[in-house]
């Protein structure tokens, strides 16, 4: 059969893959997508999709630069102004309550984020990759061989067809079969929690912020969203992830209320539940000659700070800064020496924040008394030194350090 070539294979059309497509595209490569299964690009205007992301300023400015943010706008996207985070039940009386609360006013900024349904991400930046002439989307397509070297390597899909390349990129997901095609292993662990997510309405509105309690069992997190609505993340026990997918919504309601102690008011179900184990994974490495990962295919992280997506835009901008560098130098794509700059890039900084949500996991997944007091402790002196608020709003917003060309404010982003 006739072998193709281009100058990227992206295997994985989901919110990384895709935003990549696009970065690489408009800086004038050719880019073939592989993706299983194309997504719904429409959907009833009153429907939401559980699955949602808690965008970054310095996502948010990744997708203005690819033109793709005034599409998510024209969809549903909430900002969000404050958090609450709170641990209830202080071991001993102190002189604050164990909360904090940050508030994007406190920083000069109009917002601390947004939260947008991931079908709308992903929606958008397919729009936009289908009106780029240079990206050529396989789909259907699934990948059944590859032959990786730095000047050429080759994917063969399951229906015979063989392309060519100067880079393959594995963007897809946690269970890359790129990834296991390329022989690279990880490492990790499975937690002992399962997220259940869904849609709910809430008694006093969402406020425009995102709650967030910690609990013995795992985190509860309310991501606020239009029409007075949250969408949840609540962290638990694998058996009482069954428990609240299967019990009837009057009493899930009346559990997940109690859990959020009625901040909000009553909560109440709307559509449907689902739930997904949580663990951590990292690719032992991030590029073999030829080969680069991104997103989930690198790692996986618990979802208790929300930054599992915006770790992956981080990926694929730095990945488009190092392509660009590498080209303008006529060196090759896809060989070691180029993508070391990558790697060495990204791996530290992810492996940075998967042990420190790793290390909060632990920390307040543990009822001990000695750490029940730290918490408290320590939650209530930052609440009262506002530097120190401001310094992890301000990471948590991805807007400190150098970031990647595309994950900076452009002209065009500063004016929405």
């Amino acid at each position: 059969m006739t072998e193709t070539s281009t100058d990227i294979i992206i295997a994985g059309g989901g919110m990384v893959g895709a935003a990549l497509a696009c970065a690489l595209a408009e800086q004038g490569f050719t880019i073939t997508l592989l993706e299983r299964r194309e997504p719904g690009l429409q959907w009833p205007p009153d429907s939401y999709d559980i699955r949602v992301s808690a965008i970054s300023r310095a996502s948010q400015n990744i997708f203005h630069n690819l033109q793709a943010w005034p599409r998510m706008v024209q969809q549903r996207v909430t900002p969000y102004e404050q958090m609450r985070v709170w641990e209830s039940s202080a071991m001993v009386t102190l002189p604050w309550a164990p909360e904090i609360h940050f508030h994007a006013a406190d920083i000069g900024e109009p917002d601390l984020g947004h939260i947008i349904e991931n079908r709308v991400i992903q929606g958008a930046l397919w729009e936009q990759m289908q009106s780029l002439k240079n990206i050529n989307i396989h789909c259907p397509a699934s990948i059944s061989g590859l032959e990786l070297d730095e000047e050429s390597p080759r994917v063969v899909l399951n229906d015979g067809t063989r392309l060519r390349a100067s880079l393959i990129v594995a963007a897809d997901g946690a269970r890359s079969s790129l990834r296991d095609l390329a022989g690279i292993s990880t490492g990790g662990w499975a937690y002992d929690q399962t997220a259940v997510v869904c849609t709910v309405r809430a008694e006093k509105g969402n406020q425009s912020t995102c709650w967030q309690r910690f609990m013995p069992a795992g985190p509860l997190a309310l991501l606020p969203m239009d029409d007075e609505l949250f969408s949840i993340v609540w962290s638990t026990t694998p058996q009482q992830a069954e428990e609240l997918l299967q019990t009837p919504p009057g009493h899930f309601n009346a559990a997940l209320t109690q859990a959020s102690e009625a901040r909000l008011g009553k909560l109440s179900l709307i559509g449907e539940r689902g739930a997904f184990p949580l663990r951590l994974q990292h690719a032992r490495q991030y590029i073999k000659p030829g080969l680069a990962l991104v997103g989930d295919a690198a790692h996986v992280i618990h979802p208790l700070a929300g930054q599992g997506v915006n770790l992956g835009l981080l990926d694929m901008a730095e990945l488009t800064d190092v392509l660009v560098r590498a080209r303008s130098k006529d060196h090759p794509l896809g060989s070691p020496h180029t993508l070391r700059r990558y790697e060495r890039a990204r791996k530290g900084e992810n492996i940075a924040m998967q042990g420190a949500m790793d290390l909060f996991k632990r920390i307040f997944s543990n009822d001990m008394a000695p750490l029940h007091l730290a918490r408290d402790l320590g939650m209530g002196l930052t609440e009262h030194i506002p530097p120190l608020k401001n310094l992890l709003i301000r990471n948590a917003m991805g807007t400190l350090g150098d970031a990647p060309s595309l994950a900076r404010t452009s002209p065009q982003s500063a004016k929405h």
